[in-house]
Formats: structure tokens, sequence, C-alpha cells
């Protein structure tokens, strides 16, 4: 079970999960009109081991990723909510934001593969040890970020703020950040501060997307089938814990902040999906995807 001082790598704990959803990415890039595609995530899942490579060549009969209850739609989700916040991040470019943080930044490269204006900064904050293999595979592609990409290794749990800003952070330019994934495994508590340290660090003009976990079942959910020996218990590694509902929290500062729930999502993409492995004890048809953005400073009349 978690604790609040507990570490991980890449193939432990947190961590893994990182590769889990990298490899749902990957599988479902591959399927007919993907919502998105992500080339990165392949090297990331073969680099991880033999065991993640099996996976992505069809040499498993049976693996969660694979199940029909489970691996379909869970790759849907993940392809869903990938294009959600590459759209965002569209956005906010075209409003002119050219500073941005991936909050919790695992195995994302969006760096490498968003088409970002010139100018454009991207602070990644994760683990150490996360960003050394993130930057050992990028490296070994032979490609180079599209942007001006800084790494921040730092614990979430702790005061990241002022890491950030030792980076080159700038709170008094418009930010774009991301927390994708995330809140799942930060307790109540500090996901509180997480949106804490975001408003007191942004400028007229940023913005936020977050991803927002339901609380699960008090029963954990049932193991899906095929689990890998390195991927571990997922119920045991988030808090479980209700937090404060960030489009209500935005709202109250003055943010401008909409949310949308994943059957939603889908139905504004013209795609649909089936009651979606409710038999696990936790359904993406309860998370919810949502963005707010901080007005802009009004123009001084005089």
């Amino acid at each position: 079970m978690r604790t609040e001082g507990d570490t991980w790598d890449i193939s432990t704990g947190v961590g893994a999960t990182a590769l889990f959803v990298a490899a749902a990415r990957a599988l479902a890039g591959r399927g007919p009109e993907p919502l998105a595609v992500d080339p990165y995530a392949e090297f990331f899942v073969r680099a991880a081991g033999p065991e993640w490579a099996d996976l992505l060549d069809g040499k498993m009969a049976e693996h969660s990723l694979l199940d029909p209850k489970f691996g379909v739609y869970f790759q849907l989700y993940q392809a869903a909510r990938t294009k959600y916040f590459d759209d965002y991040f569209d956005t906010a470019m075209r409003a002119g934001v050219r500073q941005v943080v991936i909050l919790g930044a695992g195995l994302d490269a969006r760096a490498y593969r968003l088409p970002w204006p010139d100018g454009t900064t991207i602070y990644e904050l994760d683990r150490s040890t996360v960003l050394e293999f993130k930057r050992r595979v990028l490296s070994s592609c032979g490609d180079e970020p599209r942007a001006d990409r800084r790494e921040v290794p730092v614990d979430l749990r702790a005061d990241w703020s002022k890491i950030l800003r030792e980076h080159g952070f700038d709170p008094s330019e418009a930010t774009a950040w991301l927390a994708e994934g995330l809140l799942f495994y930060l307790s109540a508590a500090a996901g509180d501060r997480l949106f804490d340290d975001i408003e007191l660090a942004s400028a007229p003009g940023s913005r936020v997307a977050i991803e927002e976990p339901p609380t699960l079942p008090d029963q954990a959910p049932a193991e899906p089938a095929g689990r890998m020996s390195s991927q571990p218990d997922w119920a045991d590694l988030v808090y479980n814990e209700q937090g404060s509902d960030a489009v209500e929290w935005f709202t109250a500062r003055g943010w401008n902040a909409t949310g949308v729930t994943f059957p939603d999502y889908l139905d504004s993409l013209d795609r649909t999906a089936e009651a979606i492995f409710n038999d696990r004890g936790w359904s993406p048809s309860l998370m919810r995807l949502m963005t707010a953005v901080r007005p802009p400073r009004p123009i001084s009349s005089s």
C-alpha cells in the first residue's frame, strides 16, 4: 500500500503504471482510425524488457490489455485522454502560451511529437529515476525535442514549485499546466496542495488541464487476467481518497473551468463505448477531463 515517503523507478510501483499506460497507447495507435498516435510509446515499452515487447509482438495469449472486457476499452480511454490533452495544448499555443509544465510527466513524449511554436519551453516534473529512463530511451531514438525541454527531478508531494523556479520557470508568464494520470497517486491533501501551488504560480492567461479520478469501491477491483510479473497491483498504488472537485475549486477562484465525462467526450468524437469493465470495480465512464483558464488582466483604459 502507498505511504507518504515511498519511492519507485520505471519498473516498480507507480513508475510501472506508466509502462502499462504506454503499452495501451501503443496498441491503441495500431487500430483503425485511432484517436491518437504516440510513436514513442512503443520505444518505451520495448526498452522495458522482453515481456513488454512480447505483448506488442502478439506473443502473449493472455494479458489484461488484450482482454475484451478490459483491455479494449482501456486502450480506447487512453487514446481519448491523449487526444483531449493534445488538443488542449494546441489551443493553449494558439492563445500565445509558450510555457508548459507537465506534472508527473512519466512517459509523456509530447515535447517530441507535438508541433510546438518557436520559443516554447516545456518543464517535465517527475522522479529522477523515471526521467533518466525516459531520457535514455528518447536519446536512442535519435530524435530531438521540438521545444526547449527541461527535466525537473522532484517528488510532487514535496515543495516542487521552488525547484521548478530554479530550473527557469517564470511565474510572471502565462503557463499551460497538465496533470494527466496524476491525482490517483496523490492523497486528497496532496492534491489540494497541488491545486494551490498551480494557482499561486499561474499568471493571468494561464490554463490547466486535469484528469479527475473517482474514488474506488470499498472492495478492491478484481485483478485482470494476464498481469505481468512486473506490473504492480494497481489498487495498492492509489490513495483512493475523495479530493476537491477540480472544476469547482478553480471556478471558485475566478478561473473559467469546464469538465467532460469520458462517455460524453467520446460522443463528441462520434465514438461510443458500451458499459466499460464495471466488473473490475472501476470504470473510465466515471472519469472526467477538465480544463480551466485564468482570465487575462483587463486592458487599462488610462
